[in-house]
C-alpha cells in the first residue's frame, strides 16, 4: 500500500477524544448519573480513553532501533504540535534527548498483542522489533525508524522539554510530517474513521477498546462540519 504524506500541515486527530466511543449496552446502569458520588481510596488519572501509540526512535550506535509505549496528547492542531510523557527509566527517554526527534505510530486492533508486548518490556528488552514481530520502516523527514504496519505515522522534532518529578520527562514537539496508508484519509487529509480499527486504552480499567458508533462531531452545535482538530 502507498503511504500519502502531509508535511507541516497535519497531526493525527484526537482519535480517542470520546466522540465515537461506544460502551456495551447496559454495561452501566442507565440512571448512574442520579447515583451517589463516592471518593475512591486510590487517586488516579482516570480520563478514558487514552491514545494507544507506539513511539519509535533511533537506538544508540550498534544497538537495535527502539520502540516504546508513551503517554501522548495533542497540544495544537495549527501548527501541529504534540506532547509525550516518558518515564525516566525507559530506554526511549535518553534516546529522544540524544536525537531530538522521533515518530509516533498509530496502531490498529490487530496489533494489540504486539503493542502489549512492547509496553510490558519497555525497559527490559533491547530489540523490541524482534520481540513484537513488527516491521521496521524509515521516516521520510526525520532520521528515525517507523512501524511499517501503522496506518498513521507522525514524524516529530522536539521544541521543548520539562522534567516532571518524581521520574518523568515531558517532551513537546512539532509534527514535521504525517504519512498515512491509502484509505485512511480522503483527498483533503480528513481521517475516514470507519476504515481503520483504531484502539485506545481506558484509563481506569487498563482495557483496550476500538472506536464505536459516531455520536456527533466538533462544531455540530454551531452548524460546522469542517473542523478536523
Amino acid at each position: 500500500m502507498n503511504r500519502r504524506i502531509f508535511i507541516k500541515k497535519t497531526i493525527f486527530p484526537v482519535l480517542m477524544s470520546g466522540l465515537g466511543w461506544a460502551s456495551k449496552p447496559n454495561s452501566i446502569s442507565p440512571d448512574f448519573k442520579n447515583g451517589k458520588r463516592r471518593r475512591l481510596s486510590e487517586n488516579g488519572p482516570m480520563i478514558p480513553p487514552v491514545p494507544a501509540i507506539l513511539l519509535t526512535v533511533k537506538g544508540k550506535p550498534g544497538n537495535p532501533q527502539e520502540i516504546s509505549v508513551v503517554w501522548t496528547f495533542v497540544l495544537e492542531g495549527k501548527p501541529p504540535q504534540i506532547g509525550i510523557s516518558v518515564a525516566d527509566y525507559h530506554i526511549a527517554g535518553d534516546l529522544i534527548k540524544m536525537y531530538q526527534e522521533f515518530v509516533l505510530n498509530v496502531p490498529t486492533s490487530d496489533m494489540v498483542d504486539a503493542f502489549d508486548r512492547v509496553d510490558m518490556n519497555s525497559s527490559k528488552v533491547m530489540d523490541k522489533f524482534a520481540l513484537s514481530k513488527l516491521t521496521e520502516g524509515k521516516a521520510v523527514v526525520v532520521d528515525a525508524p517507523t512501524v511499517a504496519e501503522a496506518p498513521i505515522q507522525l514524524e516529530c522534532r522536539i521544541i521543548n522539554t520539562i522534567d516532571l518529578p518524581p521520574h518523568r520527562t515531558v517532551f513537546f514537539a512539532d509534527v514535521v510530517a504525517t504519512t498515512v496508508l491509502d484509505g485512511v484519509c480522503d483527498e483533503n487529509g480528513r481521517l475516514i474513521v470507519p476504515n481503520v480499527p483504531f484502539f485506545g486504552m481506558t484509563a481506569g480499567s487498563g482495557e483496550f477498546y476500538t472506536m464505536g458508533n459516531k455520536v456527533g462531531h466538533i462544531g455540530k452545535s454551531v452548524g460546522r462540519d469542517d473542523i478536523k482538530y
